[in-house]
């Protein structure tokens, strides 16, 4: 039977920091590797809130932002086995070939088949859109994802099927974020049990870090972050100790942690997007045997600077995407975890909306008093 586009509701970003409003889009068909899901719920990241407010960027608007969802599969396109119609989906902005030897091997995590990127703001494999606004017009993707429509395409890729017995607001929210920080203290720095950690930035991918270091049996989570509120939040997760940068006197961050830790973390991950940030964590960590680990994205591209003799006491700067997690083999393993009961995911949920009331999710999370707001395509 031959399908057809499907007429649906979408948030289409026009402009750069604009209020957003739903309005009608056209959804194609998948192609070829393609699927067309029905997004069940959605929820917000930080990317998001920064591609929105980003000027100057030829290409890039009109947009359908959004990259942490749940769904269930519509239709798929030729040559897709992997999932069928009716199979629930989580969209991930990774993708993961399986066949590539970036896929088949351990030591990394990014496709060379479908490499990660923001641009082409399209489909990977052909650089065209699926999505049409009501005029015609071109309306570009987001992250291999686009989760702010009723519908979108995703490459099969970038698919990761979810037990249905999995809540829908719980596998949503490891669509980016809560997967970058867990992820992070176990694929890329492989924390150790009775270890330090210092966490600095404790919004959703610090805590999510921490949440992970808890689980791997650190035993001192050292929070760093100007908002004092978030020692009490950060508890939840396993965070032990608390720095506010702003209380601290002449002394610097890194002082402060070695001399809480006796000479330095273990492992320290910076989950802000600061290059100065980076170079106080990178300070932090232990000689011999300390690991710094970048999560936070700086899009302005501000260089690092560390002397380089830092680098002669043993210590070690990794940078990762997506935590080093390769969303395929490593997503349904976490979601074991929360089945058993090992790790934390619901906690990260503070807010349940409405679809139509995005732009207060944008608030929420601008003004630091959300971790995850579930947006329901339904409610």
């Amino acid at each position: 039977m031959e399908m057809k586009p499907i007429r649906c509701k979408a948030v289409v970003c026009r402009a750069a920091g604009e209020p957003l409003q739903l309005e009608e889009v056209v959804v194609a068909p998948p192609k070829a590797h393609e699927a067309r899901v029905k997004i069940i719920c959605s929820t917000l990241c930080q990317s998001d809130i920064t591609f929105w407010r980003m000027q100057g960027v030829p290409g890039l608007f009109p947009i359908i932002l959004g990259h942490e969802a749940l769904g269930v599969v519509e239709s798929v396109g030729e040559g897709v086995t992997e999932v069928a119609a009716g199979d629930v989906v989580l969209p991930v902005c990774l993708g993961q070939c399986g066949d590539c030897p970036e896929c088949s091997a351990k030591r990394s995590n990014l496709c060379s088949v479908l490499p990660f990127g923001v641009f082409p703001a399209a489909m990977p494999r052909d650089g065209t859109t699926r999505f049409t606004d009501a005029a015609g017009e071109a309306v570009h993707h987001f992250l291999n994802v686009s989760s702010f429509s009723e519908y979108t395409v995703v490459d099969v890729a970038h698919l990761v099927k979810v037990d249905q017995a999995v809540p829908p607001q719980v596998a949503c929210v490891l669509g980016c974020g809560i997967t970058t920080g867990i992820g992070a203290t176990w694929r890329a720095a492989e924390v150790h049990k009775g270890s330090s950690v210092a966490v600095f930035g404790l919004g959703a991918v610090g805590l999510a870090v921490a949440e992970g270091a808890r689980f791997l049996g650190a035993t001192k989570i050292i929070g760093v972050d100007i908002n004092s509120q978030k020692f009490e939040i950060g508890k939840k997760f396993g965070v032990t100790d608390f720095v506010n940068p702003n209380e601290i006197g002449d002394r610097s961050i890194s002082e402060v942690i070695k001399e809480m830790t006796g000479g330095g973390a273990d492992y320290c991950f910076e989950c802000v997007g600061s290059s100065a940030l980076v170079t106080q964590a990178f300070l932090s960590s232990r000689k011999g045997c300390g690991k710094t680990v970048i999560l936070g994205f700086d899009g302005k591209g501000t260089p690092i600077t560390i002397d380089p003799n830092e680098f002669m006491q043993g210590k070690t700067l990794l940078g990762t995407c997506i935590g080093g997690v390769k969303p395929k083999s490593d997503i349904p393993v976490l979601i074991d975890h929360y089945m058993n009961k090992e790790i934390h995911l619901e906690e990260f949920i503070t807010h349940e909306i409405g679809f139509s009331e995005i732009n207060k999710a944008f608030d929420l999370l601008i003004q630091g008093k959300s971790i995850k707001c579930i947006m329901w395509m339904d409610k």
